[in-house]
């Protein structure tokens, strides 16, 4: 019987097979790395929009809802962007020949909406519904950061996978009674882990962390 039965290459192949594994490793490595990256989650995006609209100004200093904008966020899984009559209720009155405001008025004449840039953009295979976040307390905050503050709106938070399962497996530090969700300004006038547990046993709140709540 022939003693060789395995050929003689395999004999390389077992040594080199360590290497091989430990290069699969780092290769692993470096793509979950990657993918937790600020670089890849776009904390910091701030794309420049087609009109110069300060949410510090809007949103702050003169303290207008994030709803009166956004009007579907309690109705609907997508917040929606205003349309351009929206912002001519007011800028019909106020700075109406303002350079900055030029973009604005020719949507208006045109009736074609104007291109606003998506700041907050989740992959295609992740669904997230603003409704149901909203209406149980979850303030605009925890998401997108004091967006009252910001000239020009980024990217606050990470919005990955771990990001959100970590809000799921303790909601209670998110949550807030449901009038204040969009008071941007607003702070517990408790411990908040108390008043979210409380909330979160009023409401019932169980967040699922099924892969089919986010992945469908």
């Amino acid at each position: 019987m022939d003693p060789l039965v395995f050929p003689k290459w395999s004999n390389a192949a077992i040594k080199a097979a360590p290497l091989v594994a430990g290069a699969g490793a780092v290769y692993v490595g470096l793509v979950f790395a990657l993918a937790a990256s600020p670089q890849t989650t776009d904390v910091g995006y701030e794309p420049v929009q087609p009109v110069p609209y300060s949410h510090r100004v809007h949103a702050g200093e003169l303290g207008i809802d994030c709803r009166y904008c956004h009007t579907t966020v309690e109705q609907a899984a997508h917040a929606a962007l205003p349309p351009t009559q929206t912002c001519m209720n007011c800028h019909k009155h106020i700075r109406g020949n303002s350079e900055k405001l030029l973009a604005v008025r020719e949507s208006y004449a045109t009736g074609m909406p104007i291109s606003w840039v998506r700041v907050h953009d989740l992959p295609d295979h992740a669904y997230f519904d603003h409704s149901a976040h909203v209406r149980r307390g979850v303030g605009c905050v925890s998401c997108h950061g004091r967006v009252d503050k910001m000239d020009v709106v980024y990217q606050a938070e990470k919005l990955s996978m771990g990001w959100c399962l970590d809000c799921h497996r303790q909601p209670e530090l998110h949550l807030r009674p449901v009038e204040y969700v969009t008071a941007l300004a607003w702070v517990a006038g408790e411990d908040q882990l108390v008043l979210g547990r409380r909330l979160r046993d009023q409401s019932q709140i169980n967040p699922s962390e099924d892969c089919s709540t986010c992945h469908r």
